[in-house]
């Protein structure tokens, strides 16, 4: 076999395994719908008030469910069988979408129902995201793990390309209301791949017994580790102040590069071709260390760093791809490592402390971004963005470098 087509065999690899391909397929199409949906949203939003701050409000009430009970799903997916309750979330999801497409389609909507089909959303995702994270455990054998996260970030990333790409199209032709009905019927690709899963083929984890007291359990198992604690305390800082590029990406469009939206998706789409390379690239990888997760956290500082010096549009683009790559593979060898440092029956409680820091902190750190990006411009939110990183790769050096 030739170098190439062994990177080629070891890039997908995970597809070797029937359960995994089943899943994969279906959640392909759900996740462009996802992003349909998020584009969708924030159009019908601006559309009923015309204010951005309203916008934004429908984001944090969204996400902000799993700042406040991210954990307690975690418990949840530990305890219930991760086949299950994924039918249940993707089947809510669903509904969810189906009901702002019929209101919307008959001019019923408004932005109270918005915001409460925002933020259960929200609910959905608390058991959502950890049962997605950790069904991959039982899709694959361990040493597979980094191979399957980093087909799932390949997947999401294309869906973050295609699905606002499509979303506008299909709001200019026929309005918002026609793409929450995509998203509504793209649910149910998942759900006959989940249908189609040989349930006596998975790699079972070992449940967690009901009990008192078991939320704190995760915290304190998780603290207790050494490694683990390492890592989520990159995860919090990186998602804290150096993954929110939609904050970032507007302002140096406009201020400097001197552009319009035309600009900014330009950025937005180096940024999402970097993530795609990043994530092919992470694929490869048959193993996950500290040392690795180490190494593409500094790399994500620097990239960060170099973009607070671009001031022409063909350096600025170069830099995302590479900030899209380091961003990316972070990610991937975080999560990986959790999952593999985790025992078995902690991995929910686990991961549902990854989406708690790395989805429940979009609230706090976008604000914050804006406001350094507002007083001193965006090559300063980069600058914060960076160093961040670089302080945090620091603090969790010694644990990481030695485990």
């Amino acid at each position: 076999m030739g170098k190439g087509a062994g990177f080629v065999a070891r890039t997908v690899r995970s597809l070797h395994h029937p359960n995994y391909r089943r899943y994969l397929g279906g959640h392909a199409l759900s996740v462009v719908g996802t992003w349909m949906q998020r584009v969708a949203q924030d159009w019908l939003v601006l559309e009923l008030t015309g204010d951005p701050v309203a916008v934004g409000t429908a984001l944090a009430l969204q996400f902000l469910p799993m700042l406040l009970l991210g954990v307690w799903g975690g418990v949840l997916v530990d305890r219930l069988d991760r086949w299950k309750l994924l039918v249940v979330t993707q089947a809510a999801s669903a509904v969810l979408a189906g009901v702002l497409a019929v209101t919307t389609m008959l001019g019923a909507t408004t932005l109270g129902l918005v915001y409460v089909m925002a933020a259960l959303l929200g609910l959905v995702t608390v058991v959502d995201s950890p049962a997605r994270h950790t069904f991959v455990t039982d899709l694959v054998p361990p040493g597979d793990y980094v191979n399957a996260q980093a087909l799932n970030s390949t997947i999401h990333n294309t869906g973050r390309l295609v699905g606002p790409a499509v979303a506008g199209l299909v709001i200019a032709a026929a309005g918002a209301g026609a793409a929450f009905a995509l998203n509504a019927v793209s649910f149910a690709a998942v759900l006959v791949g989940l249908a189609r899963i040989d349930r006596s083929a998975l790699h079972r984890a070992a449940k967690a017994g009901r009990g008192r007291g078991q939320a704190v359990a995760g915290l304190r198992y998780a603290w207790g580790h050494p490694e683990l604690r390492a890592c989520l305390v990159l995860v919090a800082v990186v998602s804290l102040f150096s993954q929110n590029f939609r904050v970032i990406l507007p302002v140096t469009a406009a201020e400097v590069l001197g552009g319009n939206a035309a600009i900014y998706g330009y950025l937005t789409s180096a940024l999402g071709f970097g993530a795609v390379l990043g994530a092919v690239g992470a694929a490869s990888s048959t193993t996950v260390t500290g040392r690795r997760l180490l190494a593409w956290t500094v790399a994500l500082g620097a990239t960060n760093l170099l973009m607070a010096l671009a001031g022409q549009l063909a350096f600025a683009l170069a830099g995302l791809v590479a900030v899209g790559v380091a961003n990316i593979a972070f990610n991937t060898m975080a999560r990986s490592l959790l999952q593999l440092r985790s025992a078995p029956e902690m991995q929910g409680r686990v991961m549902a402390l990854h989406g708690l820091l790395n989805l429940g902190t979009t609230p706090l750190g976008g604000p914050l971004l804006g406001w350094v990006c507002g007083i001193a411009g965006s090559a300063w939110g980069f600058a914060v963005a960076g160093g961040a990183a670089l302080l945090a790769a620091a603090v969790a050096a010694r644990r990481l470098l030695t485990a």
